[in-house]
């Protein structure tokens, strides 16, 4: 670097040149020796050297640090680029010659460019995976990972789309989660609701922010958190399915000692929240507070006061069972005992033996096993009604027969005239009444092993009678037809004698008698039908026939020789 005259008086611009022809000078004035003279220069040229090697070092180290800072530089850029994976990146410079500097300088702003795009990216990936690991941890029940750490060597898009894929599918998982713990709590609200119990306590004792006053983002959707509401959603349904149960079980023997005792409907009504859910399945029972416990022990309390009243009326329900089981029997045409029956309950209460609900539950099966015998007898026992209604058919047209005026016009004659139409219909289809009904009866019996009876009678013996009747009926009717032909073809002639010289004709029999009185024993009226007759004629048969059908078998013990005669109807 030049030094002015400015600087220094003495000298002008100073060179090299001249500052070694200003030191030449000084030599001069002075008298130095060429000797030490040489070694001056070559002293200074040594220092000179030295000097020149200190600048070309520190220019070297200046070079080498540039070709490392440039170096270092495509290195970043081909992480960066490697990291962001931006391949088509268009901001990477093509420049390799040039100086090292313009090179850097070409660099440089690509550099800038792909750092700010990574923070912005770290940035991205940093959020994504902070939400991933949110909600792991909520799936995990809060606990926690670890600090998250954002690994920079993989920056791509790719990457990044895998996150957010991964973040969405976590998203939906929560939501379906969070829908699954809502749908959970609502379920036990309703159970509760229905069971009377406390729904904070409950819902609080799976986890505390399943509280209402959270906000729904804030409820815990753990594994745990669902397991134990699971859990308790089927503990409060078995518990709502036992207690329903429990109800119907009480509702039902409510029911039963009401009809038993003929409970007013007043009293009935105070227990209709009981009784109204009977036969409601599980799913039918919404209304709150309708499986609580205090209804069911109210229920309890209840059936026990009835339960003990019902042994004080012990005899009166059973009373009225066996009259049910007696009409049961007399609407079947089947005879009993019930004197029997009912001194053998009355002996069975008053010495407290017997158990009134096993007493009652073995009158129920005799109810049921009658029912089911006189369903039985159903078919033939209508058959027999037809046939005993066409036979009063029969006697009212045969009356109707013998009434002389029945063609005039009197008031009714032609409802008279219409019924005798329809009579003589039903008349004429009586046999083949009786062969189907004997076909029936037989029937039966063979697959019941046993005599069809009605009314202490042996049907088949009733029906064989009435044959034989219907028979000798004819017979009797045929015998006056050719008797009244007889009279007929006779000559008739006038006596004019005072006393007569022949003995008067056989007097004819009268129109209006009845027909069929040998038939019907000679002092039976004109509209007696043939089964009439058989109640009459047969009235000892029944009173013997009575011991042939006991009462129920655990209830009274008939004796076998009661049962030995049976109930025989003589042809007349």
């Amino acid at each position: 670097m030049a030094v002015t005259e400015a600087d220094n008086p003495l000298l002008g611009e100073i060179t090299c040149g001249t500052l070694l022809q200003k030191l030449q000078e000084i030599w001069d004035e002075v008298g130095e020796s060429d000797e030490e003279r040489d070694k001056l220069i070559l002293q200074i040229e040594e220092e000179c050297l030295n000097v020149y090697k200190k600048k070309v070092e520190l220019a070297a180290k200046s070079r080498a640090e540039l070709l490392q800072t440039l170096s270092d530089a495509n290195v970043e850029l081909s992480n960066l680029i490697a990291a962001l994976g931006d391949k088509s990146y268009i901001g990477i410079p093509d420049k390799t010659s040039g100086t090292i500097k313009e090179q850097l300088s070409a660099i440089a702003p690509a550099l800038e460019q792909l750092w700010q795009q990574k923070e912005e990216r770290v940035r991205e990936f940093s959020g994504v995976q902070s939400q991933i690991q949110r909600i792991c941890e909520e799936i995990a029940g809060g606990l926690s990972n670890g600090p998250l750490v954002v690994d920079e060597s993989d920056l791509s898009l790719k990457r990044l789309d895998d996150y957010k894929s991964k973040l969405q599918e976590l998203q939906k998982e929560k939501s379906d989660r969070l829908n699954k713990v809502l749908e959970f709590v609502s379920t036990v609200h309703d159970l509760c609701a229905v069971l009377g119990l406390d729904i904070l306590n409950t819902v609080t004792e799976v986890h505390p922010s399943l509280d209402e006053e959270n906000s729904v983002q804030n409820k815990s959707i753990s594994n745990e958190t669902l397991s134990t509401l699971a859990k308790t959603v089927l503990t409060l349904k078995e518990d709502k399915n036992q207690r329903l149960e429990k109800l119907q079980e009480l509702a039902t023997q409510l029911t039963d000692l009401w009809n038993l005792m003929d409970t007013p409907d007043e009293e009935r009504r105070l227990f209709d929240h009981v009784t109204c859910n009977i036969s409601a399945s599980v799913h039918e029972v919404t209304v709150s507070g309708a499986l609580a416990l205090d209804l069911i022990e109210q229920a309890e309390v209840e059936v026990d006061r009835l339960d003990k009243l019902k042994a004080s009326r012990m005899k009166e329900i059973a009373f009225k069972k066996q009259t049910e089981l007696e009409e049961i029997y007399a609407r079947a045409h089947i005879e009993i005992k019930p004197e029997v029956v009912r001194e053998r309950i009355m002996s069975l209460v008053d010495s407290g033996n017997t158990e009134p609900a096993e007493l009652l539950a073995q009158m129920d099966g005799e109810i049921a096993k009658a029912k089911e015998e006189a369903f039985s007898r159903k078919e033939i026992l209508d058959r027999v009604e037809k046939w005993m209604s066409a036979c009063e058919e029969e006697s009212w047209l045969e009356d109707y027969n013998l009434d002389q005026n029945r063609y005039s016009a009197s008031r009714g004659a032609h409802l008279n005239l219409k019924r005798a139409e329809k009579a003589r219909i039903l008349v004429s289809k009586i046999t083949a009444m009786v062969d189907t009904l004997v076909a029936k009866t037989r029937a039966w019996e063979e697959d019941k092993n046993m005599s069809f009876e009605y009314d202490g009678v042996l049907l088949l013996a009733m029906l064989d009678e009435y044959t034989i009747l219907r028979q000798e009926r004819e017979e009797e009717k045929r015998r006056q037809k050719e008797q009244k032909k007889q009279q007929e073809q006779q000559p008739h002639t006038e006596q004019d004698s005072a006393f007569g010289s022949k003995p008067s004709p056989a007097r004819p029999i009268s129109a209006k008698k009845p027909v069929g009185t040998r038939a019907n024993g000679g002092g039976g009226g004109s509209n007696e039908t043939p089964i009439r007759r058989l109640s009459m004629n047969g009235n000892k048969s029944k009173r013997d026939s009575l011991n042939k059908l006991t009462s129920p078998s655990n209830l009274v013990a008939v004796s076998k020789e009661d049962a030995a005669a049976s109930p025989v109807v003589a042809s007349p």
